[in-house]
């Protein structure tokens, strides 16, 4: 399938509050409008996960980072720098999501007690043609049920998932996903936590 098609496809579901199922820069993902909460506990509701659990947001580069946060400590765009090196470089480098204080311009049920929310700056085709028609970040979460193993393929993504979603993308259904990204948290006073390696 031709990736603008899909992009529109999974454009025209968003809008209408719908969920995807779609592949990232890591693993394959269900996600939705981040800034409308009803979609958003769809897919909570989906992987029966309790909404205490936060998900994750993609965004597609600094205007949508700053939209969602006042204030980005610099060391967040130095960790990005060195997960991102080039395009050649990309597919030995994990990719990172950082965890950052006081979200705003997104739902209310994917920021977290402590006032945070988990977001990563991705480059993959599909993804960052889909943010650039929504003009939104889009969320990222893992495509199984809660507590499940995270499927590598799109063959191993359970069909409760399939059939729970409204659209799924028909792009890389053979393609093995890398790895999920290595989480960090980092505090506006710059102090680091690696929560996942």
């Amino acid at each position: 399938m031709d990736i603008n098609t899909e992009v529109h496809n999974a454009y025209e579901v968003i809008k209408n509050g719908g969920i995807i199922l779609y592949p990232t820069d890591t693993v394959w993902g269900i996600g939705c409008d981040a800034s409308n909460e009803e979609a958003v506990a769809k897919i909570y509701a989906l992987k029966k996960r309790e909404d205490s659990k936060s998900m994750i947001v993609l965004m597609n580069g600094d205007k949508m980072m700053y939209n969602v946060f006042s204030a980005i400590p610099d060391l967040a765009w130095e960790i990005w720098e060195l997960s991102n090196p080039s395009d050649t470089e990309l597919e030995k480098q994990k990719a990172t999501t950082l965890i950052l204080d006081n979200p705003r311009n997104v739902a209310a049920n994917l920021i977290a007690e402590d006032k945070t929310l988990g977001v990563r700056i991705v480059k993959e085709p599909f993804c960052y043609k889909l943010m650039e028609r929504m003009k939104r970040p889009l969320v990222s979460t893992s495509a199984n049920i809660s507590g499940m193993i995270t499927p590598k393929t799109f063959k191993e993504i359970s069909p409760e998932i399939i059939k729970g979603v409204d659209y799924v993308v028909n792009l890389h259904h053979d393609k093995v996903c890398k790895n999920p990204s290595t989480i960090i948290k980092l505090s506006l006073d710059n102090q680091v936590k690696i929560i996942r390696k």
